[in-house]
């Protein structure tokens, strides 16, 4: 590998120029969620119904859920009586993370449950109204789903109402900030009866559902089997323990699954998910900071610059280690990007201990007054003591940055992904700093490697790994046919290529965009698929 160059190429500006304070937060959308239990009548065990939402969705494609969707300004005007139980008319949910500063809506804030009772119908069948279904009530709910008919309307026509007395509040949650969409969600159980029939999923929405008891589903998620997000988790956990009359004190005080100032991300044993406002690209506004481990911890990529969020990170910190058990012994940094290292100084000054980072990063974080301690090898394993017990195994996967690295967490298969692949979006590659052969072959061999979940550093986890990788290399190799196309009809400069390669980006992101263009032309170049006197130094853009 050449050495790196001097100096920060054109996204490493971007990034050191953006943002001087934290990010506005975005408000949240109103939501709603129904969980569906029933005990078995051969044993009276309690099991709930939960479908897998369609992995083509956006939000969450892929994870495991309860009947949900955001609030429809029609709702508030659907026939309906009666209002859940458990739910004062203008009660507020106190300990809502992020939400202090917003102007918070009363917990049943009008509409809101009949929401819930409208997502129900579509997407578990299941009507709060008629006595028992019938096969135009099947017909209907296609429709609505068609939105061939619109819900509010097709109860009028048909003398129906909503019985919105059978819901009960079963708790208020706020999704954490790493989406590019943040859901503001209101939970109700409903206990489910046979008149009620089904209840069934139906794609695309959904690719399935089942019953399950609440602690075999806890089990599946721990085994990697499925993903599902902390307030689903901690539905699970309290109706599993405390069943849902007893346990509803837990379900409507949500501040057990807090860690000092943040949410208990934990989407795998070992692997404690917490977001940070950092100075970096939209749409992306913050930063996943990983702990990793069940007693000895590793802390992966504190990137933030702004000292609140360095204050909460901090304070979760001492949480884990309080509440938990887990101690931080190590600082890891995927690469050298601003928006991955900008709290390092901060977080190894009062944690007291060093920092690992790939050879090729430290020097980068050299020049810029951040030591490594230590350097972080391909193929390194580090086992971290204590329960769970978790193993890291270092890749080093160059390609958006020449010291970047991925993290495989043993042995779940599950990737820290630094700026491998994103939640949402793709990754800037920047020559000379970025190279997008060596990119290609990253995503590839990590797609070799029969991984489950990538957790990358913006963005959601996203299931199906090997899915994921190999749609990151198809976009490429797609957009690299782009380029080549200008090329051979003959436009010569990437800047002239940039409305036919990215006719849609807008005018502020065009010369990040035209790196990547550059990038594309250097290994068609290499590839000798470009004409020998063709590619001339005047024709590419410098990164300064």
């Amino acid at each position: 590998m050449a050495s790196p160059p001097v100096g920060p190429g054109l996204y490493e500006q971007v990034l050191a120029a953006a943002g001087g304070a934290l990010p506005p937060a975005r408000p949240p959308r109103a939501s709603a969620a129904v969980v569906p239990w029933r005990r078995r009548e051969a044993d009276g065990r309690l099991e709930v119904w939960w479908i897998r939402r369609g992995r083509q969705l956006p939000f969450m494609g892929g994870w495991h859920a309860f009947p949900g969707g955001t609030i429809d300004p029609t709702d508030e005007k659907i026939p309906s009586k009666g209002r859940p139980a458990h739910a004062a008319p203008e009660a507020r949910t106190p300990g809502l993370p992020d939400l202090e500063a917003m102007s918070i809506e009363p917990d049943l804030a009008p509409g809101i449950a009949v929401c819930a009772a409208r997502e129900l119908f579509e997407e578990a069948g299941i009507l709060l109204g008629p006595a028992s279904p019938t096969p135009s009530m099947e017909a209907f709910r296609r429709a609505c789903l068609d939105r061939s008919v619109e819900f509010g309307e097709g109860l009028r026509e048909r003398g129906w109402s909503l019985e919105l007395s059978r819901l009960v509040f079963a708790g208020r949650w706020l999704t954490p900030p790493f989406g590019a969409m943040r859901f503001d969600n209101r939970f109700f159980l409903l206990e489910w009866r046979e008149a009620d029939g089904g209840p069934s999923a139906l794609p695309p929405e959904n690719d399935g559902g089942e019953w399950i008891e609440p602690a075999r589903a806890l089990d599946r998620v721990a085994a990697g089997e499925a993903l599902a997000a902390p307030p689903i988790l901690h539905l699970l956990r309290v109706l599993a323990e405390d069943g849902p009359e007893r346990g509803r004190p837990r379900l409507l005080d949500t501040r057990e699954a807090d860690l000092g100032p943040m949410r208990r991300i934990e989407l795998r044993p070992g692997v404690l998910l917490l977001p940070l406002a950092a100075a970096t690209l939209p749409p992306a506004s913050h930063v996943n900071t990983y702990l990793l481990g069940g007693g000895e911890a590793v802390l992966v990529d504190p990137g933030s610059p702004f000292p609140a969020e360095n204050a909460k990170l901090l304070a979760a910190l001492e949480a884990a280690r309080e509440r938990l058990g887990r101690r931080v012994v190590e600082i890891w940094l995927t690469h050298h990007h601003p928006d991955h290292v900008a709290g390092v100084e901060t977080v190894r000054r009062e944690l007291g201990v060093g920092v690992a980072a790939h050879p090729a990063a430290a020097a980068r974080l050299a020049a810029r007054g951040i030591a490594v301690d230590r350097a972080l090898a391909d193929g390194e394993r580090r086992r971290l003591e204590g329960g769970p017990g978790v193993e890291l195994v270092v890749h080093h996967t160059p390609g958006h940055a020449r010291g970047h690295v991925a993290i495989e967490v043993a042995p779940g298969r599950d990737l820290i992904a630094g700026d491998l692949v994103a939640g949402f979006g793709t990754i800037v590659i920047d020559p000379p700093e970025g190279d997008m052969d060596e990119y290609l072959a990253s995503l590839e061999r990590m797609r070799g490697r029969g991984l489950r979940t990538l957790f990358p550093a913006h963005g959601a986890p996203v299931l199906d790994a090997d899915g994921r990788l190999a749609e990151y290399v198809a976009h490429r190799l797609a957009r690299e046919r782009e380029v080549l196309a200008c090329w051979r009809s003959g436009l010569r400069a990437p800047r002239e290529m940039l409305a036919a390669v990215y006719p849609d980006v807008p005018a502020a992101a065009q010369p990040l965009a035209e790196r990547q263009i550059v990038a594309h032309l250097e290994r068609l170049a290499r590839r000798g698929e470009l004409r020998a006197d063709g590619l001339h130094a005047d024709t590419m853009p410098s990164p300064r």
